[in-house]
């Protein structure tokens, strides 16, 4: 196989899915460990991917957001998704934004009873109509590559609302807070964290170190609910900003 074949292979199924281990590639293209590595290193070294720990994940083109429909619900977001659950009680009412890590905790609502949910993600409706819920859809711009609901008339909508919990999702989340590369969704994002009793970030691990342009919330305005341990700048900066 040629190198440039490789490489095109590789970036085909980090596309796919989104991320890869590095153990994937050695398995579906039949190559030695070190071979994988060099060429996940040249990748990045062009910008067409970056490397993480153990494997790569595609590099956000422009800082726009992927479309939901090409993301892949992986064991990852499935990890934070059971880890969130223990904040939700019978009763209660939730905020869940818009975004795929979201989307993947709406299965595991069907067990709680007389909750009411809350969401600007128009993608999430027919999951969530499926578990018989209680559901209340902001008004808003829809943005189409990720079916969120945002703008003015999203976050003066949530101004009606009173939350038990809300879950956010972020492009990037580093030392200095969570961040998103759309100030529309600054708008509704920042408004959420102020309505809910306890806000909880949903950000798996590939979001890690990533800044996009728009800050929008501390590390102090809620908990961080990964699939990996975080980082450990991460934590001590969320150890600091607590005390």
């Amino acid at each position: 196989m040629l190198t440039v074949e490789r490489y095109n292979l590789i970036l085909k199924l980090i596309e796919e899915k989104q991320n890869i281990k590095v153990h994937d590639i050695v398995e579906k293209l039949k190559i030695s460990e070190a071979t994988a590595r060099r060429d996940l290193n040249f990748l990045e070294d062009k910008g067409k991917i970056k490397r993480i720990h153990g494997g790569a994940v595609l590099v956000e083109t422009k800082e726009e957001d992927i479309g939901f429909k090409k993301l892949v619900f992986n064991k990852e977001k499935d990890i934070i998704a059971k880890k969130s659950i223990k904040f939700i009680h019978e009763g209660d009412t939730i905020f869940l934004d818009a975004g795929t890590t979201t989307f993947a905790l709406i299965k595991y609502l069907k067990d709680i009873p007389n909750i009411k949910i809350v969401t600007n993600g128009y993608s999430h409706i027919n999951e969530l109509t499926a578990i018989n819920k209680e559901v209340y859809l902001l008004g808003g711009k829809l943005k189409k590559k990720t079916g969120a609901l945002v703008g003015f008339s999203a976050m003066n909508s949530l101004k009606t609302y009173n939350f038990d919990v809300v879950f956010i999702g972020a492009n990037g989340v580093n030392t200095e807070g969570y961040s998103t590369p759309d100030e529309e969704e600054v708008l509704v994002k920042s408004e959420a964290i102020k309505r809910g009793k306890q806000v909880i970030f949903l950000c798996d691990h590939t979001k890690f170190k990533n800044k996009s342009f728009f800050n929008f919330a501390s590390l102090n305005d809620g908990e961080l609910i990964s699939d990996t341990d975080l980082p450990k700048e991460i934590a001590k900066a969320i150890d600091k900003a607590k005390k």
